[in-house]
């Protein structure tokens, strides 16, 4: 009898096991992301960083523009991948002369900041429109950061046909994606996104001379006074 009672229980309990393994995976529905960096990741992506030189008086580069090209060649010093395009426009009512002297003076401007001769490409580009100014194209591959989708997107309505939606109480699609293209277009190096930057060298001045401060029982934060007569930590204290 005991052992018809224990082989009972065993196919009892395989009866159970084999119920258990013959269901399916549970499948859950997806959830609505809610931060703003779920609905709107900032990536890091390489595209085309893009500065136009329009063409100035018989072909020079005004003041103005000369320190955004200088600001332009510096960047592509520093970040940039591949060679330094400058396009040139064909077609344009600018005189031709005018033009291949702005080309001219872009070229040296360029090689006199470092850049290659076998970096720097000229290519012509067509323009659609005559009467609109067509500026020198100056282009480089860099790595950007930008926002994985576009702005701008309303799946969901705000109003009352969507009483769902409005009942959950969840951020609508659109919130937050412009404030994160605003700090991905602001930010200089995108690798400070993914990971900070390694600590830098102390001053060794400063720490020293804090070290002695705290031995001597002095305060070490830094005084600064308003008006030459009174610290800030004066006026908080009043």
């Amino acid at each position: 009898m005991i052992r018809i009672a224990l082989r009972l229980t065993l196919l009892a309990a395989s009866a159970g096991l084999a119920a258990c393994a013959s269901r399916g995976p549970v499948t859950t529905g997806s959830t609505y992301p809610m931060t703003v960096p779920e609905r709107h990741p900032i990536v890091l992506s390489d595209s085309p960083r893009n500065l136009d030189v329009f063409v100035t008086g018989t072909g020079h580069i005004d003041p103005r523009q000369a320190d955004d090209v200088d600001g332009f060649l510096t960047e592509y010093r520093r970040y940039g991948r591949g060679v330094l395009v400058l396009e040139v426009p064909r077609g344009s009512q600018v005189a031709g002369g005018a033009v291949g002297r702005t080309l001219e003076r872009l070229r040296a401007r360029a090689l006199a900041r470092g850049v290659g001769p076998r970096e720097i490409v000229v290519a012509p580009y067509p323009v659609a429109d005559a009467a609109v100014s067509a500026p020198v194209r100056l282009s480089f591959q860099r790595m950007q950061a930008k926002v994985a989708g576009a702005c701008g997107l309303w799946p969901q309505d705000l109003g009352v046909t969507n009483a769902g939606f409005n009942t959950r109480n969840e951020p609508y699609w659109n919130f937050g994606c412009a404030m994160q293209s605003n700090v991905a277009s602001q930010v200089a190096d995108p690798v400070d996104l993914v990971r900070g930057r390694q600590e830098g060298r102390i001053d060794t001045v400063i720490r020293t001379q804090n070290l002695i401060d705290l031995r001597t029982g002095k305060d070490p934060s830094t005084t600064w006074k308003q008006d030459g007569r009174a610290s800030v930590k004066n006026q908080v204290a009043q």
